[in-house]
């Protein structure tokens, strides 16, 4: 049995290293550095919590991340996704229950990799992912409203369609400077990609509006414009670490919030490496990513951190700027340190309707709505999966999103299985030209005997397909003497498939009625055997093919 998988892309990395590599990572550290540094303000104050915070979660989480994880350039760090279910966290638990539902959501991405469960996670059906990543963008724009437009609103309500009837009944309480500022962040956001694709265009833009905004405080004697600085405190000192008091009931109240993070942290991180290795022609290792992932948020709530994931944007950025090894992931995260040491206390300048400028650009591209277009011409089930997850996400929650959408997805996916599964009544005689257990020589067909029902299973013999049975045996008229039931087309029987089966075994049996069973496979064979079919049907009436299923029901009658 092999051991657990954990194997980091660092320790083979490092291996062949050499002067070259290193420059290149250095650069693209240094660049990410750069473009994560406003992002993980943004992410931060969204979520509820101080900026530093933010930054802090990208410091320490992308250094364990890069070094622990399974792909050579995944940045890790704070990620939009995060934004919802860290709010909601934070206002029904506070400050301590995302500490201990983000542990938590650690322990649980670890468990995922020690169980080999990074191949699993990666196949969650298309739609859910769609519908609550387009559900968490239309979220953020939704909690980014009051910033954008500087509205003066005394408490914004934390339910969606409550909050959109407040800002609506706030209309007249817009601030134009705020506004202004907004809008321009976004404009500049747009447009900086066509004058330099090194330099990132939401730092271009907070560094731009600072100092806008700065000038217009100074010698305009525009006060309106909240920053920073204005909302919350900025230290620039590092944390102690710090482990919250665990208590039975806080972990048990927390178990949902803190399974919606590592599921959502998992998706999202193995999706990034999976478009990295699309880009670089590697192959990540997933079971060791979210091993990775699970240690970074276990250390990043100790130090005051929020969850962390495999963000795309980042990783994207590391590899376009030449990062090839886990070194420029970690030099990413020194560089975000040396800032948060030596210019923390500059982000109280910020604007806050830049930031939220910001996030707006970010929700536009989480939205998707490309995706979300083309999904809607797939068949219904798809549409209805994409769309419950979608307004369950923007109405209610993300848990309850992911929970529903991940259940409605299964039980749509149990119905197609067994619509997969084809059980038939073949009368009077087999066509011997479609697929025959044998060879038969010049015969092309075989009577069937009076007395006696064939009944053909084409496919695995799981749920539904007993219910099936059922309706096809009341077809017939007279009653048989013996039903042969050919299997050569069971590749696989399942615990429901085998009770169904033994329920009409013992109905036929009630009834007078002689089971013969035809064309059984060896795996099938064998999970028979060991439920007692033998013993129940007697050995002589599981045969290996049609022809002596034939002559086994012809005995069987003329006695």
């Amino acid at each position: 049995m092999k051991t657990f998988d954990f194997k980091p892309k660092m320790f083979s990395a490092i291996k062949n290293y050499n002067k070259q590599t290193f420059m290149a990572d250095l650069m693209a550290g240094v660049i990410v550095g750069i473009v994560a540094l406003p992002l993980a303000i943004a992410f931060g104050i969204a979520s509820g919590v101080s900026p530093e915070k933010g930054i802090i979660t990208a410091i320490v989480a992308g250094f364990v991340i890069s070094a622990l994880g399974g792909s050579k350039v995944q940045i890790g760090g704070p990620t939009g996704a995060f934004i919802v279910i860290v709010a909601g966290i934070i206002n029904q638990y506070g400050m301590q229950g995302l500490t201990i539902a983000t542990l938590m959501a650690g322990v649980f991405l670890i468990g995922f990799g020690l169980l080999r469960l990074g191949t699993i996670i990666k196949y969650i059906p298309y739609p859910i992912i769609v519908g609550f990543t387009s559900g968490i963008a239309v979220t953020i724009f939704t909690t980014q409203v009051k910033d954008l437009l500087g509205m003066q609103m005394a408490e914004v309500p934390s339910d969606f369609i409550e909050k959109w009837i407040a800002y609506f009944q706030n209309l007249t309480h817009i601030d134009p400077w705020s506004t202004g500022v907004g809008l321009a962040s976004v404009a500049i956001i747009a447009t900086a990609p066509k004058l330099s694709k090194r330099i990132p265009g939401s730092l271009i833009a907070i560094i731009v509006m600072t100092v806008v905004v700065l000038l217009l405080k100074q010698y305009a004697g525009v006060t309106s414009i909240e920053t920073i600085g204005d909302r919350f405190s900025i230290s620039s000192e590092l944390p102690n670490a710090v482990v919250p008091e665990l208590t039975w009931e806080t972990i048990k109240g927390l178990v949902a919030p803190a399974l919606t993070i590592a599921i959502l942290g998992a998706i999202e991180s193995l999706l990034s490496a999976t478009v990295a290795d699309g880009v670089i022609g590697d192959h990540h290792n997933s079971n060791t990513e979210l091993i990775g992932q699970g240690v970074a948020n276990i250390v990043s709530p100790i130090f005051g951190g929020i969850p962390a994931t495999g963000a795309i944007a980042r990783t994207m950025t590391n590899i376009n700027n030449g990062g090839r090894t886990p070194i420029a992931g970690i030099v990413h995260a020194v560089v975000l340190l040396l800032i948060f040491l030596f210019l923390m206390p500059l982000a109280q300048y910020i604007p806050m309707a830049c930031l939220a400028g910001v996030l707006v650009v970010v929700s536009y591209g989480m939205s998707g709505w490309r995706s979300f277009s083309a999904l809607m011409r797939n068949p219904k089930s798809d549409v209805t999966v994409l769309l419950l997850t979608f307004f369950l996400t923007i109405i209610f929650d993300l848990t309850i999103a992911i929970e529903v959408g991940i259940v409605c997805a299964c039980l749509l996916f149990m119905k197609r299985m067994s619509e997969t599964t084809d059980v038939k009544a073949v009368y009077d005689e087999i066509d011997l030209n479609e697929d025959a257990d044998m060879e038969r020589g010049n015969l092309d067909h075989l009577t069937i005997p009076a007395d006696v029902e064939v009944y053909e299973i084409n496919g695995p013999y799981f749920f539904g397909a007993g219910n099936k049975f059922e309706d096809l045996m009341g077809r017939f008229g007279d009653r048989p003497k013996v039903r042969i039931i050919r299997m050569r087309k069971v590749p696989f029987i399942d615990s429901t498939g085998l009770h169904n089966l033994e329920n009409m075994c013992l109905m036929s049996q009630k009834e007078g009625i002689t089971v013969v069973l035809s064309g059984v496979n060896e795996k099938v064979e064998a999970v028979l055997n060991r439920n007692g079919f033998p013993k129940l049907l007697g050995e002589e009436n599981i045969c290996n093919h049609i022809d002596l299923a034939l002559a086994r029901a012809r005995d069987i009658v003329e006695k």
